[in-house]
């Protein structure tokens, strides 16, 4: 995957030097391109497009090929419930009245309440070791579903199924933050999120052919989640001997390649790359009005983006057919999320803003609740259908465009990661609201739900566009302060480890 000549120019202001902390410079030459000497002159690095193209497509060869697998697996551990309860699972359980919404709800609380601290460890102990532990963890709790013979069994099983899943996202997220320059990274990231739009229309097919199973030992529901733990366990082992530890320790680079990643994250990344963690200098992300403002945003996210994930094929079955075609139906728009998905990502980085295509992915979630509700859905199935298709298009773009638009504003390695770790988990919480309002007496219209779903939606939209209109008024009162027009690709980010404190920071929006 080739970058476009933007995202590969080498951030530099109208000085022609940059000393890094380590005591090296990067300069640029006679030819205009930047250039890392050692204090005696001799050259480590030459950061030309040609070499950074070769080196973050052997990234987009050897990194995003296994995260995405291990991202469709987490997925489809988490979302499985949906498909199973088409097909028996409350009557095989005995479950009644509201214990189906309890067993979804209760999957986020240690969600959130353990992501902050595996996103710590994460950072500690490098996410290449603790997200293939995460994924043994959670295909353990998958695998064991099919001895579960009660409502408490599967509550106790979800229970660790949410703290084992938890800070998997915020850092899959971070780690890619350590491979990729800030205009590289939103496509990049689309591609790994992808996985989950498949992983729902994967798990749809699979559901199908699972379905079709005819045993007298088990429900057939159960030889579902046979398939996805025992896979999940396995690739687990893979990613664990598998992935380095960060771009500039790669074992697949060579020496060169390795400096070049090194300092492409210290010109247009991080403050300080692959920098230990500090409690206190971390959490002062708080002290920024505008995370509370991404916080917010998260949590309009949130209810659409779980809404859609577990109760699509509930939605869909308003159309009429049967458990079996049910899931069918739920393929074709969830391969729509994640093309759609790909093509606001991909226009994103190519134009390098954010924000207008984060409010464009709330605008078509809160469309697509709002034509599902206002029709009679019997007599316009097609319209009814492609409602569907316009919900899945708005909660896979804004749920990855969001995280990369802060990361992108973050230099600091630790508060990139608190946040991170804070913001999906809670984005992920609004699953408890989710769960609870779409309520068996509202089947199959669900209108209350859906009602809700489009609420949330629209003030998602509301607090994207007046985040994305303040960070454009600020960098045009910092140029006038400057006397001088200032790109966000001019200043390294080892300069802005403050973050908007620093006078020489502009908004990434």
């Amino acid at each position: 995957m080739e970058s476009d000549k933007r995202s590969q120019e080498s951030p530099m202001s109208d000085d022609k030097q940059l000393t890094t902390e380590d005591g090296k410079a990067i300069e640029i030459n006679d030819k205009g391109v930047p250039v890392v000497t050692t204090a005696d002159g001799s050259t480590l690095a030459i950061i030309s497009p040609a070499a950074e193209r070769a080196l973050t497509r052997k990234f987009d060869l050897r990194i995003l090929p296994v995260l995405a697998i291990m991202y469709l697996f987490n997925s489809l551990d988490k979302s499985n419930l949906g498909n199973a309860k088409t097909h028996g699972l409350e009557k095989t359980l005995g479950l009644k009245g509201h214990d189906y919404n309890t067993i979804l709800s209760v999957f986020f609380v240690p969600y959130v309440l353990t992501a902050p601290f595996l996103g710590i460890l994460g950072k500690q102990y490098g996410p290449n070791r603790v997200l293939p532990l995460m994924m043994f963890t959670f295909g353990c709790c998958t695998l064991l579903v099919t001895a579960a013979k009660n409502f408490a069994g599967i509550m106790t099983l979800r229970w660790f199924l949410g703290m084992s899943e938890s800070a998997f996202f915020p850092l899959v997220i971070y780690y890619q933050t350590t491979f990729y320059r800030r205009g590289e990274l939103a496509r990049r990231l689309a591609i790994f999120y992808a996985a989950q739009s498949i992983a729902s229309a994967f798990g749809g097919l699979l559901a199908f052919g699972v379905f079709q199973i005819k045993s007298h030992t088990l429900a057939e529901w159960r030889y579902l989640f046979i398939i996805e733990g025992c896979c999940t366990i396995l690739f687990s082992f893979f990613a664990f001997f598998y992935l380095p530890q960060s771009a500039s320790t790669a074992k697949f680079l060579s020496p060169e390649e390795k400096e070049l990643a090194y300092y492409r994250m210290q010109v247009d990344s991080s403050s300080v790359v692959n920098e230990k963690f500090n409690f206190r200098e971390s959490f002062k992300i708080f002290k920024e009005w505008t995370s509370w403002l991404i916080l917010a945003i998260e949590i309009c996210l949130g209810v659409p983006l779980q809404s859609v994930q577990l109760f699509l094929p509930q939605i869909v079955a308003r159309l009429g057919y049967n458990a079996v075609k049910t899931n069918l139906y739920t393929v074709a728009p969830n391969i729509s999320g994640a093309v759609m998905l790909l093509v606001l990502a991909f226009a994103s980085d190519y134009t390098r803003w954010r924000f207008p295509f984060v409010a464009l992915g709330f605008l078509f979630t809160f469309l697509g609740m709002i034509v599902y509700v206002g029709i009679d859905v019997k007599h316009q199935l097609t319209v009814a259908y492609f409602a569907c298709f316009m919900m899945t298009w708005g909660t896979s773009a804004p749920s990855v465009l969001l995280d990369v638009w802060y990361n992108n504003n973050i230099a600091h390695e630790g508060r990139r990661v608190v946040l991170t770790s804070i913001g999906v988990p809670l984005a992920n919480l609004m699953g408890v609201v989710s769960s609870n309002i779409f309520q068996n007496k509202d089947a199959p219209k669900y209108i209350p739900a859906l009602a809700t779903t489009a609420a949330f939606g629209a003030t998602g939209l509301a607090l994207t566009l007046l985040l994305g209109a303040f960070m454009i008024f600020d960098n045009a009162r910092r140029n006038r302060k400057a006397g001088r027009t200032i790109d966000v690709r001019d200043i390294p980010t080892e300069r802005l480890r403050e973050g908007p404190r620093a006078e020489e920071f502009r908004w990434f929006y």
